[in-house]
C-alpha cells in the first residue's frame, strides 16, 4: 500500500514539473494591448466583411496600420469614430464609410424552413417550423450567411433605414472668409 501511495506522489511530482516546464516554454508572449482593445470595439460577429476570418486578426490589421479605420461595414460609423479617437486619427480623413446592409425576409416567399436560423451567427432572425421568419435589425451584421443558405431565395440584403440613432449630421466643409468680413468687429 506504501508503495502505491510512493509511486503516485513520485508520478504526480513528475508530471507537475513536466506541465510547469511546459507552460513556460510554450508560453505565447504578450502582444500589444492596443490590439485588445480594438477588438473588444469590433461587434464581434465573425461575419468576415472585412476580408478577414474573424475579428481578432482585423484588429491586429488595424493596429499595423494595413487597413483602414472604415473596414467594418457592420460596425458603421460610431466604429469609425471610436477607433479614430482610440488611435489620434482625425475621423474627417477616414473618407466614406459604408452603410450597414441588413437582411429582410419577404413574408410571402418564406416557407419556414428554418434554414436561415441555423446560419445566422448572432441570431437575428426569429421563427419556428412552418412559420414565418422575421430579422431582428438590431442584432443584423449583415454578414449574408442567411442569403447563402436559403433555398426559396426570399431573403434581400438592404442598407439600414437611417432613424434618429443612424443619422449623422455631415461636418461643414472649410470655406475661407470672405474680404469683406476680415475687418468687421462684431
Amino acid at each position: 500500500m506504501l508503495e502505491a501511495i510512493f509511486v503516485f506522489a513520485v508520478l504526480g511530482t513528475c508530471l507537475g514539473c513536466g506541465l510547469g516546464f511546459a507552460a513556460k516554454f510554450f508560453a505565447v508572449k504578450d502582444e500589444n494591448p492596443l490590439v485588445k482593445e480594438v477588438e473588444d470595439m469590433l461587434p464581434q460577429s465573425q461575419c468576415g466583411q472585412c476580408g478577414f476570418p474573424g475579428c481578432s486578426p482585423a484588429a491586429k490589421a488595424v493596429v499595423d496600420g494595413e487597413v483602414e479605420l472604415n473596414f467594418c461595414p457592420p460596425g458603421g460609423r460610431t466604429l469609425v469614430e471610436n477607433l479614430a479617437s482610440l488611435l489620434n486619427i482625425d475621423p474627417s480623413s477616414i473618407g466614406e464609410v459604408a452603410k450597414p446592409v441588413l437582411a429582410n425576409i419577404a413574408e410571402s416567399l418564406c416557407v419556414g424552413c428554418t434554414k436561415c436560423l441555423k446560419a445566422c451567427p448572432t441570431d437575428a432572425i426569429v421563427g419556428a417550423n412552418g412559420q414565418i421568419h422575421v430579422v431582428i435589425s438590431g442584432a443584423c451584421t449583415g454578414c449574408k450567411k442567411c442569403l447563402d443558405s436559403c433555398p426559396e431565395d426570399c431573403i434581400t440584403m438592404q442598407e439600414e433605414v437611417e432613424d434618429v440613432n443612424t443619422w449623422h449630421w455631415p461636418k461643414p466643409s472649410a470655406s475661407p472668409i470672405p474680404a469683406s468680413a476680415e475687418g468687421c468687429n462684431v
